[in-house]
């Protein structure tokens, strides 16, 4: 079994652009308030949901390991 992901988004970041919902539309959704959330917050990597994090235009998705929580995007450096 590999390693899973934590996903959160900065509710005090987010602009709520839909950016990440159009890019991995079964993994984000908008909330009333046009927060994005993640749908799933502990998952299996995914290449979509890296995408959606990469093209998030304020970088409010971060994607830690979680068991460890060490830092998968943004990374650290």
């Amino acid at each position: 079994m590999g390693d899973r992901w934590h996903v959160e988004v900065d509710r005090g970041v987010c602009i709520g652009s839909g950016m990440c919902v159009g890019t991995a539309p079964g993994d984000f959704t908008l909330d009333a308030a046009r927060q994005s959330h993640p749908t799933v917050p502990e998952r299996d990597p995914s290449e979509l949901v890296m995408d959606a994090a990469e093209g998030c235009p304020v970088e409010a998705i971060t994607i830690t390991l979680a068991e460890t929580g060490e830092a998968v995007f943004p990374p650290e450096e």
